[in-house]
């Protein structure tokens, strides 16, 4: 029996799982790295800590699954996460990334030169992408962006250790670093124009599309992973956008939101349209003759993380008792205004300067309410994202939900309900976690199976690969009495009224003296 490999580099861990050509989990493995966050807005990551732990995570899956062999390995990483390299691939400098903001000055900076690409962008590159931070690179580490052979995606990157071919993700490509297959491929007036006229070479070569063959694990890899034979890898791509191919098909009207760290939404349509309120479209970046846009939310559940765990000290075994508490707490009762942008905001408002606050603050205010307040904040940033897209024209049938949130029954009964929309979880709310629930793994397998011919297209596969759902119906919009309307137009005016202030608190500390 042959199965394919699939491979998921989240911001805290690295995830494999092998599926079996019908989608069934035959084995997993996860191992973790750290984060560092040397400066207010700055994340980095070691490069060889993702590659030890895709290693370790590797061969705990084959294990599991009883050693099969693999036909087809497909990755998907977070973005933008960027790779600085030598010529012989070895990092220069810590991974920048993708929810670093200290690129901010440079993103605005791609606003002003109006270039044509970047109606595909919704005006302006994001702080988070790679042509920002390679130009923070050219700015203010000249030597190591000098002597850079490489600067590319995680992806990319982790495709290289694979097959030991520089090949780019034409997903990552589209989306991150403004290439345009209908047109001018890699925009080097544009890069020329902010300060980086080389950074097209020190870009992968080679842009391919998503699910073709980039070549095979090399034999080294293979020994280095416990893999027999020499599977084929799929080019893959950024982690929540691939989450469209999981959700068993690819009809128009579907959004993915994938809820983690942070909360990122796609979806693909048929007809372009263009706002700066998200990102996107972006030509053939999943398939050809369509349209891929996102949107999200720098910061979601790891707000909630730093709540319960930095703030109130609650270990996370003992989240649920929280989490009850806090369900006896009804919206709007705790008095609090929470603001979710503790690394900025992605979109509608693409302002990498605010910063998370609480507001309403008593001596009496209680770990259970902070907790509620908490939760409604990130759902109210969900719903400001969603009618982003409701308002530029992105037609939303059917919303499909995974992630983390599937292990918060709180937080996903807050999402129905101030969405007032039912959601489509993948999985079952509560249970123990399953890597058939991981829509990135899932794709990954899609992914694979198209490569080695399996399938016949991301659109046959997709329906192959379909996971199982449960619907999650929101409350009657009288159960809560206004509550949340109420809610969320605070949670507005306060980041409003916020602005000001956050941006002041979030300059680099040379800028403020």
């Amino acid at each position: 029996m042959t199965a394919l490999l699939s491979i998921d580099l989240g911001t805290e861990g690295a995830r494999v799982a092998v599926f079996a050509d019908d989608g069934a989990v035959l084995g997993t493995g996860h191992d973790v790295y750290p984060t560092r966050y040397p400066r207010p807005g700055w994340a980095e990551q070691d490069p060889e800590d993702w590659w030890r732990a895709v290693v370790g995570a590797t061969r705990a899956a084959l294990a599991g699954a009883g050693e099969p062999e693999i036909a087809g390995v497909a990755v998907a990483t977070t973005a933008s996460t960027v790779v600085v390299l030598d010529d012989a691939g070895r990092p220069l400098r810590p991974a920048i990334l993708w929810m670093d903001a200290r690129a901010a000055a440079e993103s605005e900076a791609t606003a002003a030169t109006g270039h044509d690409v970047l109606k595909y962008a919704g005006g302006s590159d994001a702080v988070e992408w790679l042509v920002p931070k390679a130009m923070w690179l050219a700015r203010h580490e000249p030597g190591v962006y000098r002597s850079a052979a490489r600067i590319v995606e995680a992806v990319d990157y982790l495709t290289w250790r694979l097959t030991g071919r520089w090949t780019a993700s034409q997903m990552n490509a589209c989306c991150k670093y403004n290439h345009d297959p209908r047109g001018v491929g890699h925009p080097h007036d544009l890069y020329a124009l902010l300060g980086v006229p080389d950074l097209a070479a020190k870009l992968p070569p080679d842009v391919l599309r998503v699910g073709a063959a980039a070549g095979e694990v090399t034999a080294a890899t293979c020994a280095e992973l416990g893999l027999r034979g020499r599977p084929t890898v799929a080019v893959g791509g950024i982690d929540a956008h691939l989450s469209l191919l999981a959700t068993g098909g690819l009809e128009p009207g579907r959004l993915s939101i994938v809820c983690g760290t942070s909360n990122a939404f796609v979806a693909e349509i048929d007809t372009p349209v263009f706002t700066p309120a998200i990102w996107g479209p972006y030509p053939d970046a999943l398939r050809p003759g369509h349209w891929l846009v996102e949107g999200g939310q720098v910061s979601a559940g790891s707000v909630l993380r730093w709540t319960s765990e930095d703030l109130l000290g609650v270990k996370r075994a003992e989240l649920p008792r929280l989490c009850a508490e806090a369900e006896q707490v009804g919206p709007g009762e705790h008095g609090l205004v929470v603001l979710d942008h503790f690394m900025g905001n992605r979109t509608p408002l693409r302002d990498p300067g605010l910063r998370g606050a609480v507001l309403g603050l008593t001596l009496g205010t209680t770990p259970a309410q902070l907790y509620r307040a908490a939760v409604e904040s990130v759902a109210y940033g969900t719903r400001q994202v969603l009618e982003s897209f409701l308002a530029a024209g992105v037609p939303v049938e059917d919303i499909y939900v995974s992630g983390g949130v599937r292990h918060n029954p709180l937080w996903l009964r807050t999402m129905a309900d101030v969405l007032d929309r039912p959601l489509l979880l993948v999985g079952r709310p509560g249970g123990a976690a399953d890597a058939g629930d991981n829509l990135t793994l899932r794709a990954c397998a899609v992914l694979a199976a198209t490569a080695t011919g399996a399938h016949h297209g991301l659109a046959e596969a997709a329906e192959a690969f379909a996971p199982a759902t449960t619907l999650v119906e929101p409350a009657e919009r009288d159960v809560h009495g206004g509550a949340y309307e109420a809610g969320y137009d605070l949670y507005r005016q306060a980041t409003a009224a916020t602005r000001e202030v956050s941006h002041l608190l979030s300059r680099p500390r040379e800028e403020t003296g």
